[in-house]
């Protein structure tokens, strides 16, 4: 069975301006839905879109997987006025009805995990259901304009433990069978199933307030989950990290960056004590490639947008756990990490947004012996397991 992934982005979006790209900790607000995707059993994730500049993301992005994957969603389904469902039968042309399932996956919902989309194919696959869609269970008391009560009666108002409560779509998660697809040209249709998700999951993102909350609940989920281990890998950004951030450039462009001497051998400390140092920038600068290879760190990747996931893969494939992880930021997009990893460190000059995610705060600048510090904080970290 052949189980597509659809992901839906228009580029307008009238509460919020650029709202599938506007950073929600620290990530472009669809990556976190294409993420969980990219991990689910899904077999290919598809981002539908009319925006040129998410398809060269995409492109340049997630190289390292080829699960994910572009196409261009024209002009007249991306419209203010224009359905959802006209976007999947579109998208279902393009590539010829080329699925057994389809899995609608709304960017706008961050709180998605893989296992949610999981259990939604697994009603289909295993359940033999035409569909399904993921819900939340609340135990509010909903009522109509005319001033009637829909699910309680108003002379016996059940107690919370008592009241089984009522299921509402959150607008996460939609599957469904080639042949109903077909047949209805709905996103659900024929006998239908319902996976619950976390109440959270209901919040939707209209206003900036609504933005606030999420980022909120999102990396409080993210902090929640966490369980620190013994360090064995150590993830740094590099300018605000191993620089102060300061760059210099000629009329050719980038022409300095200035490191300190103290942090490399910091990093040949930790060498020795076995952990592993990687380092992951947005930027593709040579200097860093030069200054790098002088420190003989062989895990270097340069112009990575999405670290998260980035680093989420790399844990993947190497049955690694995020808790042996530390890392080291200091600005927003470093956040996801910073609120997820076992150990989150930033230095002392880092700016104020990240600064009250960090479980340790180094007392020297960036640029200025920060990671010689941090390097030195995780030896004496790591000695209460031996």
């Amino acid at each position: 069975m052949k189980k597509i992934g659809l992901i839906p982005i228009r580029k307008g979006s009238v509460g919020i301006p650029n709202k599938n790209k506007k950073k929600i900790v620290g990530r472009p607000l669809f990556t976190w839905v294409l993420k969980e995707a990219i991990f689910s059993d899904l077999d290919e994730v598809y981002v539908f879109t009319d925006d040129s500049d998410v398809i060269s993301f995409i492109e340049k992005e997630y190289h390292w997987t080829a699960k994910v994957k572009a196409l261009l969603r024209s002009d007249e389904n991306a419209s203010d006025t224009a359905s959802t469902e006209a976007a999947m039968v579109e998208f279902s042309e393009k590539i010829n009805y080329d699925f057994d399932l389809l899995c609608l996956l709304q960017a706008t919902s961050p709180f998605t995990l893989y296992s949610d989309i999981d259990a939604c194919i697994q009603k289909i696959v295993a359940d033999n259901y035409d569909a399904a869609l993921t819900v939340v269970n609340t135990h509010r008391f909903t009522w109509g304009k005319e001033g009637t009560a829909y699910n309680y009666n108003v002379f016996n108002r059940p107690r919370r433990q008592d009241f089984e409560g009522l299921l509402i779509e959150n607008g996460a998660v939609y599957c469904t069978t080639a042949k109903a697809f077909k047949d209805s040209s709905n996103r659900i249709s024929g006998t239908i199933a319902t996976v619950e998700m976390a109440e959270e999951s209901l919040t939707e993102i209209d206003s900036k307030s609504d933005w606030l909350i999420v980022e909120k609940l999102l990396a409080q989920r993210l902090k929640r989950n966490r369980t620190p281990k013994k360090i064995t890998h150590l993830v740094l950004d590099v300018d605000g990290v191993f620089t102060s951030g300061a760059i210099t450039y000629t009329a050719e462009g980038e022409h300095t960056k200035e490191f300190d001497m103290r942090d490399g051998m910091g990093l040949e400390i930790l060498r020795e004590d076995n952990i592993n140092v990687m380092v992951m920038t947005s930027e593709n600068s040579p200097l860093v490639a030069a200054r790098m290879k002088k420190l003989k760190i062989e895990n270097v990747y340069l112009g990575v947008k999405d670290k998260y996931a980035l680093i989420a893969h790399i844990i993947k494939e190497n049955a690694l756990e995020l808790a042996e992880f530390a890392y080291m930021g200091d600005d927003v997009n470093d956040l996801a990490n910073l609120c997820s990893v076992g150990w989150a460190l930033v230095p002392n000059n880092a700016t104020e947004r990240v600064k009250p995610y960090a479980d340790v705060l180094i007392n020297a600048d960036s640029g200025n012996g920060a990671i010689r510090e941090a390097c030195e904080w995780i030896i004496r970290y790591n000695e209460r397991f031996e």
